[in-house]
């Protein structure tokens, strides 16, 4: 949340208002959004009472990811996060690509969450069904969105607290009260699922820990952000892990593993408290949602910023509001943006790339640590601490690469468009921008 009375500012002129709580739910929403609505009865389905465990197991395999970008953050206190960890190991050009393919996912998931969150709230008001009305309620939706967040990242911080809250703490009450109703319920796993079942269901799980990288992109406007971001990627990510585990044990106890129409955890809901625990859970998937595209408009606009920032953009994209301390035009540009492509749905033929796009550039950043550790001189430490920096990254990106690998062909012909596409716009702002001075 925020920090100390009268921020400072970094050198790039942005407030530091990001505090280690509010760095822990820029994480967290970015992980948690719709798709926990949807993953439980696909997960009981295939894997039955062993479900909750592959939170727990595919957790450790992300932890690593995340401890990887954890070291990438101790090292830098400037904003843009897989921009500035790519473009130091491997130069401006990398560092383009990395931004473009990071901010094209990101719009993507903005857009389409946009969508999902209209989709939930008109589940409770029929009426936004209706083109007239969901058009309005979208771009009053993105509207504020982007006001909340040009007028501070201290007030932005403080709404996602508030949305975090909102959707966190229903969730859990029902999930407890879940465990305590259907105690009888539950089962220890005799035998483990055939390794076919759970190869089926890891991509599913790998994706729930997707958005992580939010808390690392602001570091620019995050206090002490080298000690900050580290802790709080670590602590949410295996809170993460447990809230999901708990989620889906309740959901086994009280559920099973029928067929369910309609939203999982709605009927998860049903099932425990009747209609109102239905509208709880719908209404805790509104905030959700809310939470995951309010962690967008903080993370994605710090990219375009970092970007002009080096020169990749036009200079304009790291204006920094004289007033608020934030990066204004970027936060303003992917609004209306945004707000454009959730409207017309023209973001459907982007979201082909959003998550494939994601995992190259975790990939690329874990690639470039050993570059990093060098260029920052780490001192050598002892030999199982050494074990444990090899090791880690390692498994990392093995996990990256193995979730990479299950990409379709449509999915890598669209982002060679993107990545030819993004030379053409890299070479033109090279040609006609200068990167400003720090202030």
């Amino acid at each position: 949340m925020a920090g100390s009375p009268g921020p400072t500012r970094s050198d790039e002129g942005l407030r530091r208002d990001i505090g280690l709580l509010g760095a822990s739910f820029l994480a967290l929403n970015g992980m948690i959004g719709a798709g926990i609505f949807a993953l439980p009865a696909v997960l009981a389905a295939d894997l039955g009472a062993f479900s909750p465990w592959v939170f727990l197991l595919f957790g450790l395999a992300m932890l690593c990811v995340v401890a990887t970008f954890g070291e990438l953050a101790s090292y830098f206190s400037t904003s843009g996060g897989p921009v500035r960890y790519v473009s130091e190991a491997f130069g401006a050009f990398a560092g383009f690509q990395t931004g473009w393919l990071y901010y094209i996912s990101r719009l993507t998931a903005l857009a389409a969450n946009t969508n999902v969150l209209i989709l939930y709230a008109a589940s409770l008001w029929p009426a936004l069904s209706e083109a007239a009305p969901r058009a309005s309620a979208l771009i009053l939706i993105c509207a504020a969105f982007t006001f909340i967040n040009v007028v501070g990242v201290k007030r932005a911080v403080r709404v996602l607290d508030g949305l975090t809250f909102l959707k966190v703490v229903p969730l859990l009450g029902l999930v407890f009260y879940g465990l305590y109703v259907a105690f009888d319920n539950l089962t220890i796993p005799k035998q483990l699922p055939q390794l076919s079942a759970i190869e089926g269901t890891a991509l599913l799980v790998i994706y729930a820990f997707l958005g992580f990288e939010n808390s690392v992109v602001p570091a620019g406007e995050t206090t002490n952000p080298r000690r900050t971001i580290p802790r709080s990627l670590l602590i949410t990510v295996i809170g993460t892990a447990f809230l999901y585990f708990l989620v889906q044990l309740s959901y086994i106890a009280v559920v099973g593993d029928r067929n369910v129409e309609g939203g999982p955890l709605v009927e998860f809901g049903r099932v425990l408290a009747g209609p109102a625990g239905a509208t709880l859970i719908t209404l805790v998937a509104i905030f959700s949602v809310a939470g995951n595209v309010m962690g967008a408009m903080v993370g994605a606009p710090r990219t375009t910023f970092a970007l002009a920032r080096e020169g990749s953009l036009p200079a304009w994209f790291a204006h920094v509001s004289k007033r608020y301390g934030t990066p204004d035009i970027s936060i303003i540009f992917l609004g209306l943006l945004g707000c454009i492509l959730a409207v017309s749905g023209s973001f459907v033929w982007l979201a082909i790339i959003s998550t494939l796009a994601r995992l190259i550039v975790y990939g690329l950043s874990i690639l470039a640590l050993p570059c990093i550790r060098r260029r920052m001189g780490r001192a050598t430490r002892n030999n199982w601490a050494t074990i444990a920096d090899y090791a880690i990254p390692v498994i990392a990106l093995g996990t990256c690469v193995f979730a990479i690998a299950q990409s379709k062909a449509e999915s890598w012909r669209m982002l060679a468009l993107f990545v030819v596409f993004g030379g053409i716009l890299y070479l033109g702002a090279r040609r006609f921008s200068q990167a400003p001075q720090p202030t």
